[in-house]
């Protein structure tokens, strides 16, 4: 498995592979469509069925059990812009190779199931594209309505159904009972790496509120229109992103992260001030209650901001999602796994969103990181060590097997089956 897990990550990492040594495969781009194709093929070659539901989710089914309920593992395949190798796709193929192990043993023998076996790429958990941030899993889980995310448009007006289609990535698959869900992803973090530690197991995740802002100035001459008369929406957005960086100011160290992540503004002219500046501001904190302080905080500097500037400021849409526990049971099998094959393991708190967020609302869900060199993430140096990824695949592979055999209690009585056809 260790040559032929690093081969196939290999030849994954060269759709949209960048000069940097990274990818861009933003969602449902020609290049994540190109890799699309590719994991579907290797997913048929290696004995799953394929499916790809509404909202262009793709899985790939082992049945062992007829009737039963399947075990989820994976991720996702798309990237942000010049993003790294690893974030993401090293979950969807680690989740792929350890399903296919598990098959194989249970084929054999060695291993008797009470569940079936499912391997999933989840569409657009990046956001980069289409927001909000995984779309896929939230329309799968009943948190986003699928019209909705099928109705959402990137920068140019394309909406995402459009590309799902040009890019043939649309299916009729209508969901499976999930008894449990499991996710490895790279940490994108240095906590595992600063304690010499392999398996991080995710015990908790952040709060994060993310709020989409139009600064309303007037359009006039960068040269003519006097100074005193100057209604700059880019004076008031600029003063509205320091205003951001320094709420962290206000609370002890790394208890509350802030950013700026994207903006446009109109007209973008030379010789013109803005009339209108459009961005996202990004608020995240482990506790719930001190970032609802941040988050008044800012409201009242924009107030302030607002005369200083004179301008308009307005929240237009605010995307969340609650900081809370991972299934407590999963933590421990996982630790006992790890314990059982050597590797060290400590528990780990997510700051980053992924799929399993959405997941462990619904399901059983079991996720773990392996370490991320320097921390750097969303970033053609992201790297993670070979070593550390076939750690991750082995242990794994190894919490599935004992999932799929019924080890996991509070996988006994699966939810509803979940899908994607919600409206």
């Amino acid at each position: 498995m260790t040559s032929d897990f690093l081969a196939d990550f290999g030849q994954m990492s060269a759709f949209g592979a960048t000069p940097g040594g990274g990818v861009e495969r933003q969602a449902a781009s020609a290049a994540d469509g190109e890799n699309r194709a590719w994991f579907g093929s290797w997913l048929v070659d290696n004995g799953f069925t394929l499916r790809t539901d509404a909202v262009g989710n793709i899985f790939g089914l082992i049945e062992t059990v007829p009737g039963a309920p399947y075990v989820v593992v994976g991720s996702h395949l798309d990237s942000q812009p010049l993003a790294g190798r690893y974030d993401g796709a090293y979950g969807v193929l680690a989740g792929a190779h350890a399903a296919r192990a598990t098959a194989a043993a249970i084929a054999a023998g060695d291993a008797e199931p009470r569940f079936n076996l499912a391997v999933v790429d989840w569409f657009n958990e990046e956001g980069s594209r289409f927001k909000p941030s995984m779309m896929g899993s939230a329309v799968f889980t009943g948190m986003l309505p699928l019209d909705t995310a099928l109705a959402t448009t990137d920068p140019s007006g394309t909406t995402v159904a459009e590309a799902l289609d040009a890019i043939d990535g649309r299916g009729t698959f209508d969901g499976l009972d999930v008894a449990a869900y499991l996710e490895v992803h790279v940490e994108q973090g240095r906590e595992l790496e600063d304690t010499g530690t392999t398996i991080g197991l995710v015990s908790t995740t952040w709060t994060a509120h993310k709020l989409e802002v139009v600064v309303t100035g007037e359009q006039s001459h960068t040269g003519a229109a006097r100074m005193a008369d100057r209604k700059d929406a880019l004076h008031g957005a600029a003063e509205l992103i320091v205003a951001a960086r320094r709420l962290i100011d206000g609370f002890e160290p790394e208890q509350l992260h802030t950013a700026v992540s994207e903006m446009y503004l109109d007209p973008n002219s030379p010789v013109a001030i803005a009339r209108e500046v459009r961005m996202l501001v990004d608020i995240r904190s482990p506790e719930r209650a001190t970032l609802e302080t941040a988050v008044e905080r800012l409201r009242e500097r924009m107030s302030e901001i607002e005369q200083l500037a004179k301008v308009d400021i307005e929240i237009v849409k605010v995307v969340e999602w609650s900081s809370g526990p991972f299934l407590e049971e999963g933590i421990l099998l996982a630790a006992a796994e790890a314990e059982r094959l050597g590797y060290t393991h400590r528990r780990s708190a997510t700051v980053a969103g992924h799929d399993a967020t959405n997941m462990k609302e619904r399901v059983p869900t079991v996720m773990l990181f392996v370490p991320s060199v320097d921390g750097i993430s969303h970033n053609e140096r992201e790297f993670t060590s070979d070593a550390d990824m076939l750690a991750g695949v082995e242990v794994l592979t190894a919490v599935l097997g004992r999932v799929v055999a019924g080890d996991l209690s509070a996988a006994e009585a699966p939810a509803a089956p979940l899908s994607s056809d919600a409206s």
